[in-house]
């Protein structure tokens, strides 16, 4: 049964905790999907998100989960060529899943389960020709592994006509994210992760060259074409009928996320990831077998997945957490009975994440 929950005390790697101002932005009367009102409000919409993204190009609005513009990325990503799929975890083979369902020749690049590629072996095998586009998990949201996507674009752009293609579920708004200096090709959120929106909303920046490779792309279907998406979009209109609810709730999330200041906000979640390793360090020196399972230096700012001392159960300690208060993440797939996962992404505060990890201590001893 669900519970009530003070504020605060909900911890999952998504969907996040959402502000009772946001949440109460959704009971706005409806406006037309179409005329001055829509037009008005994704107008004032897009100046926020271009801040979010740090990029000057139009972002993308779906009203879809960002699975839906994972598999719009390999729609328009791809024609004709190999697509190079890198795995560190469960999220980015969904990537590769969606890549092959859509028909691409694709090639996985596996690695551990909380590890990161090498940009000098990415470059290797880009070398070795063939390929149209890369995809990869920015910020891997079951094992918490961040990697190094200012480098892995870096190479990718050397290798001409290879489109770098990035879930950043769990990074954007949450981690340094710069679409536009970094030269991103695409690059996708979702609503309820670090923008601590409700569910329902997906959002992406596509380059001139990922639009250049959309027009040469074949069997895209119809809801995911990037081409008419932008066309509307140039005309602050959706090619098809928006969540306008959930965009109330966009619009009155932009304006406190610019309050706080976007880098301000990368920080704040830099120092709860930073709390939350110094937690496991500490808890381990008592003797409590826990660790971080990411790598070290490739570890996100909005997730940590912590390793739990043989024979303690992961959902046990998700259970034990919940009648203390507080939700937290269980383990991901092949490492339920084996992790946690703390969400400390979107709005909450270092303050109340020492709570959480005071309590996260009782339980474990």
């Amino acid at each position: 049964m669900p519970i009530d929950l003070p504020p605060g005390h909900f911890f999952l790697p998504g969907p996040t905790e959402v502000h009772p101002d946001v949440l109460a932005a959704q009971t706005r009367p409806m406006i037309g999907h179409r005329g001055r009102d829509i037009q008005e409000l994704l107008a004032h919409l897009q100046v926020g998100l271009k801040q979010v993204f740090s990029t000057e190009q139009p972002v993308i609005i779906s009203t879809s989960s960002a699975t839906g513009l994972m598999e719009a990325a390999v729609r328009n990503g791809v024609a004709g060529g190999r697509v190079l799929s890198l795995v560190n975890g469960s999220f980015s083979s969904r990537f590769s899943e969606i890549s092959l369902a859509c028909g691409h020749d694709t090639e996985v690049w596996a690695v551990d389960w909380g590890q990161f590629h090498d940009p000098a072996e990415l470059d290797e095998r880009l070398g070795e020709g063939g390929f149209d586009a890369v995809t990869i998990s920015h910020s891997e949201t079951s094992t918490g592994a961040l990697q190094d996507l200012e480098a892995i674009a870096s190479v990718t752009r050397r290798h001409e006509g290879v489109m770098l293609l990035i879930d950043s579920v769990t990074g954007v708004a949450g981690t340094e994210v710069r679409t536009d200096d970094w030269d991103l090709d695409f690059v996708l959120t979702g609503s309820q992760k670090a923008l601590a929106l409700p569910p329902g909303l997906a959002f992406a920046v596509a380059s001139s060259a990922m639009l250049s490779r959309s027009s040469q792309a074949t069997n895209k279907g119809y809801y995911f074409d990037l081409l008419p998406i932008m066309k509307s979009l140039e005309a602050h209109q959706t090619p098809s009928t928006p969540a306008i609810s959930l965009l109330f709730a966009l619009q009155t999330q932009l304006d406190r996320i610019l309050a706080e200041g976007v880098e301000q906000r990368w920080a704040r979640h830099t120092a709860m990831r930073d709390a939350t390793i110094e937690w496991v360090e500490a808890t381990r020196a008592e003797g409590i077998e826990v660790d971080v399972y990411a790598a070290e230096g490739h570890r996100s700012p909005t997730v940590t997945c912590i390793s739990l001392p043989e024979g303690v159960s992961g959902p046990d300690v998700v259970a034990e957490m919940r009648k203390r208060g507080w939700v937290i993440g269980g383990g991901y797939s092949r490492l339920k009975e084996t992790t946690i996962r703390i969400g400390h992404m979107g709005d909450h505060q270092p303050e109340k994440l020492a709570e959480l990890l005071q309590a996260l201590g009782e339980v474990l001893r």
